[in-house]
């Protein structure tokens, strides 16, 4: 993790609400998510503030007197951010900016940020384009603020107003452009899909920092960028694998996320395609994380999207070094046994038993139980390849523990 003296963060405050949907645990959870995108894209959090609501209001999404307490916050503190959790209207983000007087962001805007930065290729660097051009565009009005001061009269009839419309036909007109050239790389990718032949393809998928890079360079005996920050990974990585001596194609894929931004869902959809063709998926999964099945209902919701909820898959739980149950004393009778005080062995008890066989518990930091997760996974493959190819199914064997 980067020292505060080894680079200057961007001071910041998020903001989020409790509602009838969205409890005081949920909301700390999803701000607890925040501080780690904030963190992601090179900020520091300083203090979080959070407002019972019915619902937001329409103009400043909080109440005033909640504005005001961070208003007050801010102005005494340096700070040049404010972040929230939920998507802000183009007005709600205007008429907030001109109270706090600072940067204001809302999830999506800092989730298209943390890809922005993460971009290496230039198809990943032409969805975040398109994603961003897409947000922007409702929200060009923001841009033209110093022209409302104006409340029209001589000289000021029109000029505003076309402004705008000039910068939302470039806008449009470069939305137009990504889009005719994600068309083309997609063409491109598919050629050389295609050309992988018929090897069976193995997908990695699940949400994001859960692992998957780290699993994919054990695996591969690659060397994929894996780090312990949001969206390490947007680039799908594609490494031929022998385990045994059977072949496949296992690829990385982007990680998924709650409240996802629709327009990174349609951009990257095609990045997807790896998922969408392939014959078995590896969910994996953070078990050490205490909404890991939160996180199993955000990922499996983007594969009915994608069309890929009923493919084989293996469920890959992961982090088992750093999986710790919530102690529970069996003699206090205040408090009930939850799921936080789970053991390992109790979870595999769960709705995990009727899994049975694919649900592979490891550590893909410190090798631990790779050799069955190894085993399943060729299990797996071996039965699909000799589906597809019924004639050679002799040249693989039972799978036998490597040296």
């Amino acid at each position: 993790m980067l020292e505060k003296k080894d680079i200057e963060l961007e001071r910041a405050v998020l903001i989020g609400v409790v509602t009838k949907e969205q409890d005081e645990a949920k909301s700390k959870e999803y701000l607890d998510e925040l501080a780690f995108l904030t963190f992601t894209a090179g900020g520091e959090v300083v203090k979080r503030f959070t407002q019972k609501m019915e619902m937001p209001n329409p103009k400043t999404f909080l109440g005033t007197g909640k504005i005001e307490e961070i208003q007050a916050f801010i102005n005494d503190n340096e700070i040049g951010t404010a972040i929230f959790d939920d998507e802000l209207s183009a007005a709600q983000e205007r008429n907030i900016s001109k109270i706090l007087n600072c940067k204001v962001l809302d999830r999506t805007n800092l989730i298209l940020d943390i890809f922005a930065q993460r971009a290496q290729t230039s198809y990943a660097r032409t969805q975040v384009e398109l994603a961003q051009c897409e947000y922007l565009l409702p929200r060009l009005k923001g841009m033209w603020t110093h022209l409302e001061r104006q409340k029209g009269g001589i000289g000021m009839r029109g000029p505003g107003e076309t402004e705008i419309e000039t910068d939302r036909r470039i806008v449009r007109d470069r939305i137009s452009l990504l889009k005719d050239k994600i068309k083309t790389i997609d063409k491109q990718m598919a050629v050389q899909r295609g050309n992988r032949g018929q090897m069976v393809r193995v997908a990695l998928v699940g949400y994001t920092n859960v692992g998957k890079s780290t699993l994919m360079n054990v695996i591969s005996k690659s060397d994929v960028f894996a780090e312990n920050k949001l969206f390490a990974t947007l680039d799908t990585t594609v490494r031929k694998v022998v385990i045994g001596n059977l072949p496949f194609l296992v690829s990385d894929t982007v990680g998924f996320i709650r409240k996802l931004p629709t327009q990174l869902v349609e951009s990257f959809k095609s990045t997807l395609d790896e998922v969408r063709e392939a014959d078995l998926l590896l969910h994996v999964v953070d078990i050490s994380h205490s909404n890991f099945e939160e996180h199993i209902d955000s990922v499996n919701k983007i594969l009915d999207e994608i069309n890929s909820n009923d493919k084989p898959t293996i469920m890959v739980f992961n982090k088992i070094d750093a999986y710790e149950a919530v102690p529970f004393d069996a003699d206090d009778l205040v408090h009930v046994k939850t799921k936080a005080n789970y053991t390992l062995e109790e979870w595999k008890k769960t709705w995990m038993n009727k899994i049975g066989n694919d649900a592979i518990f490891i550590s893909a930091l410190n090798k631990e139980n790779l050799e069955a997760f190894k085993k399943r996974v060729y299990d797996e493959v071996r039965e699909i390849h000799v589906k597809r190819f019924p004639y050679n199914h002799f040249l693989y064997p039972d799978y036998e523990e490597e040296s």
